[in-house]
């Protein structure tokens, strides 16, 4: 454990009494005092604050000085429109590999004359790379190195950060913002991976402590760890990355198709030319052998993942595996979700998951489990 990397709110985080764990490569809180479930729940009612600065932050700016062309290039690379981002949005994106197998999942935002992505913490080094490889001659490709991240989430978010930043309460969910503040120059996304209207907010180093215990010095703000963090996704019916996607899982498998708009399609004004296209563009056509679903277990004992799904109690061959499972505190309810054949994952079907050895029901449900608030 000696050799995990620290975010710089790591004596922070030991000050409030967090349970420190390995994540991605990072000595991360997973709780703190307050414990799991009330984490979960206080975010859900008020606001939470989670130090997410584990990811990466990577900025393209198009050697061209055109914007066009850093959207285009990148478009080489994702199977979503990037050219038809308005400047201060984001959006949700994937990389893709040759297969069509899913590299990571980021989010890419217009910031007029550059593009900034934000990837996962465990894929940051070979997404830089992979950005290297493939788009250097396009584009200046810069990690950030000295700023931290902060995910501010749940309804009382907005009255948190107001007072820091007044203009956030004119923001909609994906628009973005950079913003000089007591705490220096702040990019602020109004998103999250919560399904809570909230807000990430890119922070220099050196005001990084600042800031946290600023928003935190807020009586409907507490410190909220990865555990509740992972509950808060599930119940939104969000991915995470090497759990629910993988490079051997396509987009069209991952139920992530929303992401891929008609101009990237089969007859569309830019379609393929990512990476995978062949493979992606015939599963959008004819349908997945396999496909993600959201599952409610008909008992309360969890179907956690890994757990080997059935067609029936008899069958001896399965049809699929939970990637994520967990006890949802806000649905009050065991909640998961996994990969099924595709004739099995017609919402309302029942299939079996084999827990400890017993053939347990669950429903094929619609995610996510627990409504989203973001703030259109």
């Amino acid at each position: 454990m000696t050799d995990l990397k620290q975010t710089v709110l790591h004596s922070l985080h030991l000050e409030l009494g967090a349970k420190m764990v390995g994540f991605a490569g990072y000595d991360m809180p997973v709780q703190y005092p307050l414990g799991v479930m009330k984490e979960h729940l206080h975010t859900r009612a008020a606001a939470g604050l989670f130090d997410v600065s584990h990811m990466g932050q990577i900025l393209l700016h198009p050697k061209s000085g055109e914007l066009a062309d850093a959207a285009l290039a990148l478009e080489t690379l994702v199977p979503v429109s990037i050219l038809a981002l308005k400047e201060d949005r984001q959006r949700y994106a994937i990389f893709t590999n040759a297969d069509g197998g899913i590299m990571d999942d980021l989010m890419v935002a217009n910031r007029g004359d550059h593009l900034l992505l934000v990837v996962n913490a465990a894929c940051k080094d070979a997404d830089l790379n992979h950005l290297k490889a493939h788009l250097s001659d396009s584009c200046v490709i810069t990690p950030i190195e000295n700023r931290a991240l902060l995910a501010l989430q749940g309804p009382a978010a907005e009255t948190v950060l107001a007072p820091i930043a007044p203009v956030v309460t004119d923001m909609k969910f994906m628009d973005v913002a950079t913003l000089d503040t007591d705490f220096g120059t702040l990019c602020i996304s109004r998103s999250g991976y919560s399904g809570e209207d909230g807000f990430e907010i890119s922070v220099e180093d050196l005001h990084a402590d600042a800031l946290a215990r600023a928003l935190l010095g807020h009586d409907a703000c507490e410190p909220i760890g990865l555990g509740a963090r992972d509950s808060l996704r599930l119940e939104a019916g969000l991915c995470l990355y090497g759990s629910d996607l993988d490079e051997t899982t396509s987009p069209v498998e991952g139920a992530l198709t929303w992401a891929i708009p008609k101009a990237r399609r089969t007859g569309g004004d830019r379609e393929g030319g990512f990476l995978g296209a062949d493979r992606i563009l015939l599963e959008l056509e004819n349908g997945p052998s396999r496909t993600r679903v959201g599952l409610r277990p008909q008992t309360r004992a969890p179907m956690r993942a890994g757990t080997v799904l059935y067609a029936s109690q008899e069958a001896t061959s399965p049809i699929g595996t939970v990637t994520s499972g967990a006890f949802g505190p806000t649905i009050e309810a065991p909640m998961s979700m996994g990969y099924v054949a595709t004739e099995h994952a017609e919402i309302g079907t029942v299939i079996y998951g084999d827990v400890r050895g017993k053939r347990l029901p669950a429903r094929v449900s619609n995610m996510p489990f627990h409504p989203a608030s973001y703030k259109r």
